[in-house]
């Protein structure tokens, strides 16, 4: 589903990332391990058109995606959750559902309100609260949802765990095992070892920009304390 190859990437004349190489399929977790400031949450930005082509090559469902602009991106089905959020503070949880929407498209799940309610109770039971007024667990959950009203096919998520309660994890965990099973791509930037065991199917373990090691989560953790 999604497959980068030898992507770098630089702010200004500072370069972050050198020649990543990874492949994520539909209907699995991919984790990419780091520290901060290990280039996890650029390689995110690069794959979705936030920072200037360099070197590499993105492809999306087979297409090539790496000289294209973020809302070109969006539209084939890739979606993102930023992990500053970035939720609509003024709009309600439904309008901020609404901003997101997109048609339906073949090979992806079909999202609708009623159906991210039933995926986080907690949005269902308040639906016409700013997200302003939200905890930061609440505006974790409806920056989830609202990418997955535009019915992507993969979706980035960086450091969704971030900051929250244990219980709210928990939530946002069995979330990403829904999104799993329903057959969607979703590549995880993660620094919590233990948030990633409890999801990833396979992982890549990030340092200062490059790739050190890939493979099972079995086979990278045991390298994450050394890095």
């Amino acid at each position: 589903m999604l497959e980068v190859r030898g992507l770098s990437a630089a702010y200004g004349k500072a370069q972050v990332l050198f020649e990543l190489d990874f492949v994520a399929h539909a209907g699995e977790v991919l984790a990419l391990l780091g520290r901060n400031g290990a280039g996890k949450s650029t390689a995110l930005k690069r794959i979705m058109g936030l920072l200037p082509p360099r070197t590499g090559e993105i492809r999306f469902g087979g297409a090539r995606i790496d000289a294209l602009p973020p809302f070109r991106i969006a539209r084939l089905g890739l979606g993102y959750v930023p992990e500053e959020r970035r939720i609509f503070t003024d709009l309600s949880v439904r309008e901020n559902l609404e901003v997101g929407r997109q048609p339906p498209r073949d090979g992806a799940a079909h999202w609708t309100p009623d159906r991210l309610f039933e995926l986080f109770p907690n949005l269902g039971r308040m639906q016409d609260r700013l997200g302003g007024r939200m905890s930061g667990g609440e505006q974790q959950m409806l920056a989830v949802a609202r990418t997955l009203m535009g019915n992507p096919r993969a979706i980035l998520l960086d450091e969704p765990a971030e900051g929250l309660a244990p219980i709210v994890v928990e939530q946002v965990a069995l979330a990403i095992r829904e999104l799993k099973a329903q057959g969607l791509c979703v590549l995880l930037c993660e620094q919590n070892l233990h948030f990633a065991r409890q999801l990833a199917d396979r992982a890549c373990l990030l340092e200062q920009g490059r790739i050190r090691a890939s493979g099972t989560l079995e086979a990278v953790e045991s390298l994450y304390a050394m890095v």
